[in-house]
């Protein structure tokens, strides 16, 4: 590398970081073709990949002259938002996993791109550097077979949300029990869409009381089949959740957040109604998800933000039919 520029090495730095990533995500991913030993969904490739994609990076770009701190920081960056749009243009994770992921692989590539600034030093020849930038790369490769020896844990996780409405019980009771078709009006703009997360369409209750099964749709196909284990005229609903995984198009989560899918499932959910007083009710909607990574102590705070976008939305279009004349409630 004596013969390159500065300019050179910074950029074969870069295409050498978002290769090695582009790599690694492929071999990561033949776990679809019946390889157990690698995964994208595991510790070694989520944090262990970012890291070694920033060391070799740096690593490389600065092979002649040291960079700054904040070039250290930031270099690793561009090698990793170039990974994350070769990911979706070939279609192996969607926008959802890319902006989950995002946060993480940032951060941890500039962990990498540091590590390779305070490592190199102790590296005096070109072989012994180079024996070190390999042993480095391989590290996720040779961490995955070990990691995946443990079984992965599962975790409940628990998310309530509330909002306050000016009407009586009986008329959120109608609007709960069964959701009638949501207009295109009263859809609003939500971040979670951005993210190719689907609009609800209608939840649709066949029979009265335990057992009854409400049928809650979603866009791109989602289904979900809910069967009521808890009625309690005007004040409380709950039901089991059963994702219909057959009927979802592939095209609408990719394998990493399907729901009902090995990572993630939505079990419960509660509606509980409270009287406040002064022709106000607070209407509770909570609901339990199975989590299923080994990175939960991450993923949760997604997964909760997610589910808490979703049942804020749905509540907010309840509130909103609730206090307005647009649509009459349900003679029950």
């Amino acid at each position: 590398m004596k013969s390159l520029t500065q300019n050179q090495l910074v950029k074969i730095g870069g295409l050498l970081g978002v290769a090695y990533g582009i790599f690694a995500r492929f071999m990561f991913g033949l776990h679809a073709a019946g390889s157990a030993g690698f995964a994208v969904m595991t510790l070694s490739f989520i944090f262990g990949m970012p890291i070694a994609l920033g060391f070799i990076t740096v690593w490389f770009g600065e092979y002649r002259q040291s960079f700054g701190w904040a070039r250290r920081v930031l270099m690793p960056w561009v090698a990793s938002l170039t990974f994350l749009a070769c990911c979706l243009a070939l279609a192996w994770e969607g926008m959802i996993c890319i902006v989950l992921l995002l946060p993480l692989i940032l951060i941890l590539s500039s962990v990498g791109g540091i590590l390779a600034w305070m490592i190199k030093p102790l590296f005096k020849t070109d072989r012994s550097k180079s024996y070190c930038v390999v042993i480095f790369a391989l590290l996720p490769f040779l961490a995955a077979p070990i990691e995946n020896l443990r079984k992965i844990d599962s975790e409940i996780r628990i998310v309530q949300t509330q909002i306050d409405i000016r009407a009586d019980k009986r008329t959120v009771w109608n609007q709960i029990r069964s959701v009638p078709r949501i207009r295109e009006e009263e859809h609003f703009f939500d971040a979670s869409h951005l993210m190719g997360f689907p609009r609800p369409i209608e939840a649709r209750l066949v029979g009265q009381g335990v057992g009854a099964v409400r049928y809650a749709t979603f866009e791109k196909g989602v289904l979900f089949v809910e069967t009521i284990t808890e009625w309690k005229e005007g004040e409380q609903l709950s039901f089991s959740i059963h994702a219909d995984t057959k009927g979802i198009p592939s095209t609408t989560f990719d394998e990493h957040v399907k729901v009902g899918g090995p990572y993630f499932d939505v079990l419960r959910g509660t509606y509980r109604i409270e009287d406040l007083g002064n022709g106000i009710v607070r209407l509770h909607l909570s609901s339990a998800q199975r989590l299923s990574t080994r990175f939960n102590f991450y993923s949760h705070l997604w997964t909760e933000y997610l589910m808490a976008d979703l049942q804020n939305y749905i509540l907010k279009i309840i509130k909103n039919r609730c206090e307005t004349s647009t649509l009459r409630p349900e003679k029950s």
